[in-house]
């Protein structure tokens, strides 16, 4: 197709079509290749929700506190990260983590 022959209105037009033929194979593209995944799951037994890994995912266990306040059982701590403004302010008061521990 020889597009220097074609006038600014007609070359506005042809750009137009092409977006909108570039959007539909695009839907189209997406849909074919949705099919074929559902497809390939199935033939080896899958789920497409057990292949994209949200069936089954673990889930993590919250970590178990290994310190608390003394006065206030409320208070605790994991181990894990900056140590609490409450565990410092003990420590520097002169306990150790393991008058802390649970």
């Amino acid at each position: 197709m020889d597009i220097s022959n074609l006038s600014f209105t007609e070359l506005v037009a042809l750009k137009g079509d092409v977006e909108n033929e570039i959007k539909r194979r695009e839907s189209e593209e997406k849909s074919k290749a949705k099919k074929q995944i559902i497809e390939l799951a199935k033939a080896y037994g899958l789920s497409v929700e057990e292949v994209l890994g949200k069936v089954g995912a673990t889930v993590r266990k919250p970590v178990e506190a290994k310190y608390r306040h003394p006065e206030n059982a409320e208070l605790t701590w994991t181990g894990r990260g900056r140590k609490p403004v409450w565990v410092q302010e003990l420590l520097n008061a002169g306990k150790t983590l393991e008058d802390l521990a649970i």
